[in-house]
């Protein structure tokens, strides 16, 4: 990994291919999610979330064997949305340091020069001719935007979630049929019930602070499951 911080005097010419595969995570059956990609991930992921020892972190379900993203296609993602981790390609974004080796300054978005995708002749040019970003890199601006501050936020989110009592371990069960099933283990789901009970006070408090929104956005994910067992499903008779 070669990461550079990258700028339009060395990189103006750069080409980067937006290509996706196994190589670059995207067969990942399990992908995080950030509080703010939730209103457009609920709409084709299940949302669950996972214990990280004390914290708590989102997670999009896409696929239920290892390595399988039932959204994955031969000329890339299916669904109607793709999670920011995935679309921000081989960049990442970074605080600058000081000379002293210190954190300073805005966060600034840096490239892996090492990666294949970068410096692609057939790849989208990251600056336009005269100046400004190329809508390339304004697409995965937009993705690192998300992730930096979602990387600020989630936690403390969840954290608030569970404490409230609107999340709970579950051992997700998915029937095939005559398939057979699968089950995903050590899970935690919003609890609907949970939900619909909330004290007034608490509800009040939620949707102030925008949680109680995330929470119902989870909660109806959910319905998504089946999505998953249809595509699975059609997977199987195809092979």
């Amino acid at each position: 990994m070669n990461r550079v911080l990258l700028n339009n005097v060395d990189h103006a010419e750069m080409r980067v291919a937006p290509r996706v595969g196994a190589e670059f995570g995207d067969r990942a059956n399990q992908l995080p999610i950030y509080p703010g990609e939730f209103e457009q991930a609920q709409r084709d992921f299940p949302i669950l979330f996972r214990r990280d020892g004390d914290s708590i972190d989102a997670i999009v379900l896409l696929g239920l064997d290892s390595d399988e993203n039932l959204f994955l296609g031969e000329q890339g993602w299916t669904s109607r949305y793709v999670p920011a981790i995935q679309r921000r390609g081989p960049f990442s974004i970074a605080l600058t340091r000081d000379a002293g080796g210190g954190e300073a300054g805005e966060p600034m978005v840096h490239v892996d020069l090492d990666d294949p995708r970068v410096g692609d002749d057939a790849g989208l040019p990251l600056f336009l001719p005269h100046g400004g970003d190329a809508p390339y890199l304004q697409h995965v601006s937009a993705a690192l935007r998300t992730i930096y501050e979602g990387t600020q936020q989630a936690r403390a989110i969840n954290a608030q979630l569970a404490a409230a009592g609107l999340l709970r371990d579950v051992v997700l069960e998915i029937d095939l049929g005559d398939e057979g099933g699968y089950n995903v283990p050590g899970v935690l789901a919003v609890d609907e019930g949970a939900l619909a009970a909330l004290p007034d006070a608490d509800v009040v408090r939620l949707h102030r602070a925008g949680l109680l929104r995330l929470a119902t956005m989870a909660a109806a994910s959910l319905a998504n499951v089946s999505r998953l067992i249809e595509l699975k499903n059609k997977r199987r008779a195809a092979a």
